[in-house]
C-alpha cells in the first residue's frame, strides 16, 4: 500500500483515459484517487465487462507511475484484479458516492473532503 496515484500525473492520466473510454462504451462517472487506490463509478454499455477497461486503466496508470518514480516497476504498482460491486435497484447512488467521496477526510488526508483535489465526475450517471 504505497502512496503513489495521488499526484496530478496520474490525476491527467486517469481523466484522459477516462475521456477516451467514453467512444468505447465505458462511461466513468465520479471518482476518488486515493494515494494507494482508486474508487470509481462505471457504467458500461451492454456488450462490455469491467475487464479491458480496468486492465488499460492499470497499464496506462502504471506506465504513468513508472515514469514518475524511477524505483517502481509497473507490475508492483498493482494488485492482481480489483473489487467491484453492482449497484442494486435498491441501492442509492448518491449514498454510495457520500461513502467514496468522504474516504480523504476519513484517511485524514484533509479536513473535509470537497478539499481533496484528485475527484472529479466525468460522464453524469444515473443517480437513483
Amino acid at each position: 500500500r504505497r502512496p503513489i496515484l495521488a499526484n496530478p500525473a496520474i490525476h491527467d492520466a486517469f481523466v484522459s483515459y477516462a475521456l477516451a473510454g467514453i467512444d468505447l462504451g465505458v462511461a466513468i462517472g465520479r471518482y476518488v484517487i486515493m494515494p494507494d487506490h482508486i474508487h470509481l463509478f462505471v457504467a458500461l454499455g451492454r456488450e462490455r465487462t469491467l475487464g479491458a477497461p480496468i486492465g488499460g486503466l492499470k497499464r496506462r496508470l502504471g506506465d504513468v507511475a513508472v515514469q514518475s518514480n524511477h524505483d517502481l516497476h509497473r507490475c508492483r504498482v498493482w494488485q492482481d484484479g480489483f473489487f467491484d460491486h453492482v449497484l442494486r435497484s435498491t441501492e442509492s447512488y448518491a449514498e454510495k458516492w457520500s461513502y467514496v467521496r468522504d474516504n480523504p477526510a476519513r484517511a485524514g488526508l484533509v479536513d473535509r473532503s470537497e478539499e481533496w483535489p484528485f475527484q472529479g465526475e466525468i460522464v453524469i450517471l444515473e443517480r437513483s
